[in-house]
């Protein structure tokens, strides 16, 4: 499927079919479009909680509850469920991590290059921490490039998907010692095939037209 018959045929899942799974080899093309996706200054904030087995789903669906228990289902009945973690604060074992993953890459043509890099890279960090002072957010925004990859890469792949914002990142967070390990969650995405009781399939998709949502200069 070409990229924007996949952007126009997605659409949010409501219900999935809980007997159906999304093939191994399909999923770990999900996950590679997750390492690959786009950061400011090559940052890779992100880590990734993936759930494939009930047990792990079900850890997931503790945080979908009380009002977020419409989540619920979506997250149990799924085929796959991933945690999308932000890092809290960018670290200096996390920057000398990319630093060396990128040499070992070969992406630095000498030690200057490496430097340049690696100042560079430090100076948006300043930036966010004691300038601007919004690291969190920042970070956070990385995250959702990576989701907004996935969501699209999954479609391409025939593979329905749900992002969710309704839950309590407080039982997930500590379900997961995520602070202990300097992380946050922030989004959850189900993976998996729509059922019959997805009423959102048979909607027509909706958005407003280019003339509003685009200034052409």
């Amino acid at each position: 499927m070409d990229i924007l018959a996949a952007a126009r045929k997605r659409h949010t899942a409501k219900a999935y079919d809980s007997e159906r799974r999304v093939p191994e080899d399909l999923m770990q093309q999900v996950y590679a479009l997750l390492r690959h996706s786009p950061s400011s200054v090559n940052s890779q904030p992100w880590h990734f909680i993936v759930a494939s087995t009930a047990q792990g789903k079900t850890r997931i669906a503790k945080a979908a509850q009380g009002g977020y228990v419409y989540n619920s289902a979506k997250i149990q009945d799924a085929s796959h469920v991933i945690v999308f973690c932000s890092r809290i604060d960018m670290d200096d074992a996390h920057l000398e991590r990319l630093l060396a993953q990128e040499g070992r890459d070969g992406r630095f043509r000498d030690d200057a290059a490496r430097a340049g890099q690696d100042a560079g890279r430090r100076g948006y960090v300043r930036q966010h921490r004691y300038g601007s002072r919004d690291m969190p957010q920042w970070l956070e925004k990385q995250v959702y490039l990576a989701l907004g990859t996935a969501l699209l890469g999954a479609a391409s792949l025939g593979i329905d998907a749900t992002p969710m914002e309704g839950f309590d990142q407080k039982i997930l967070d500590e379900e997961f010692g995520l602070h202990e390990q300097g992380l946050a969650s922030v989004v959850l995405a189900s993976f998996g095939y729509h059922s019959g009781a997805d009423f959102n399939a048979g909607l027509p998709k909706s958005r407003l037209p280019e003339e509003v949502t685009f200034t052409f200069v």
